[in-house]
């Protein structure tokens, strides 16, 4: 049965391209949660990540008679019938990869970064179908709720942070820098908070395992912090423009790394990744999902990313930023 043929009432067929860690801890339990999509296939170039992780999926969604797997996407899309692609690979090979899902006519959900830097992110501008990108921090239900809480006007002053301790994750192959790692959730907070644009940057402190950037925008200003080599942290604080606090979340420290450990609950990431894989489900569906990232949302990252980078080769000279492209 083609794509085409597929039964309207039946589960979309997803194909989950990469296996490392973020698949196995984030999309597989994930999309346990998520009744619009079955994942059919997976793919990755290494048979133990690839096995392990079909295995996973098909405990958790209770498929009998398991998930195919393939050394490779062209091999998945070669062999295998999908209506969507979740491609967690490499930031180097998202671009690629991007594009052969498009050459087959596929959607894709692509993760964050859509490419080492917005050159190569503007390469996705113009494939169709057009991907999304898994900015998936825009899920976390507290997130949102900061969202609504901020109003539509006016100043509005941020301070984002998110660390982690990148050898805690054991990452397979991944090594890149807190800039690129996490970078492009902080600036997509920001401009997804304040449904603003970023003005210019200035990089602070930049090192592999840290990065502190100041960015003007629009409605204000936000400072970021991301570290790769710390416990656990993600933050949100806005302020108005008189410095009165107008909301603020906070998950992970010491507190609630010990609380995590005591609880049964769903882990945020895999809470936020299904609420992104529910978005994505209705978007194919053609239902609105406002709040799934766009390739325009992911190049704009990319856009202040490099900024950022320029910044600090400039020993932290404010670098103008570009206004973003439209996808």
């Amino acid at each position: 049965m083609s794509s085409r043929e597929r039964n309207a009432a039946d589960p979309l067929r997803l194909g989950l391209v990469g296996c490392g860690r973020l698949a196995e801890l984030g999309y597989v339990p994930a999309l346990a949660s998520v009744p619009g999509l079955r994942l059919v296939a997976v793919a990755d170039p290494d048979p133990d990540r690839r096995d392990l992780v079909a295995r996973l999926g098909a405990t958790g969604a209770g498929v009998s008679a398991g998930i195919a797997t393939f050394p490779g996407l062209a091999a998945l899309l070669a062999d295998a019938e999908v209506d969507a692609l979740v491609l967690a690979t490499p930031t180097a090979a998202h671009v690629d990869d991007a594009t052969l899902a498009a050459s087959a006519g596929v959607v894709a959900l692509v993760e964050k970064p859509p490419a080492p830097d917005a050159a190569a992110a503007s390469a996705m501008l113009t494939l169709t179908p057009t991907p999304r990108l898994g900015f998936n921090r825009r899920f976390d239900p507290a997130a949102q709720g900061l969202r609504d809480a901020v109003a539509s006007s006016g100043r509005v002053d941020l301070n984002l942070t998110i660390n982690y301790r990148r050898a805690g994750w054991n990452a397979h192959q991944v090594r890149d820098d807190a800039l690129l790692d996490l970078g492009p959730h902080l600036v997509d907070w920001a401009r997804w908070l304040t449904a603003g644009e970023v003005l210019d940057v200035r990089c602070r402190d930049f090192g592999p395992e840290r990065a502190h950037l100041e960015i003007s925008m629009t409605r204000g200003r936000a400072v970021i912090h991301a570290a790769t080599d710390r416990p656990h942290l993600e933050r949100i604080e806005a302020r108005d423009g008189a410095g009165q606090l107008l909301a603020r979340h906070r998950t992970g420290g010491l507190v609630d790394g010990v609380r995590g450990r005591l609880s049964r609950g769903p882990h945020p990431l895999v809470v936020s990744l299904a609420g992104q894989l529910a978005a994505f489900a209705r978007a194919l569906c053609g239902d609105p999902a406002a709040d799934l990232g766009t390739v325009a949302d992911g190049h704009a990252a990319m856009v202040v990313i490099d900024a950022a980078r320029t910044s600090a080769a400039q020993h932290g000279r404010t670098v103008p930023v570009s206004p973003p492209a439209e996808s």
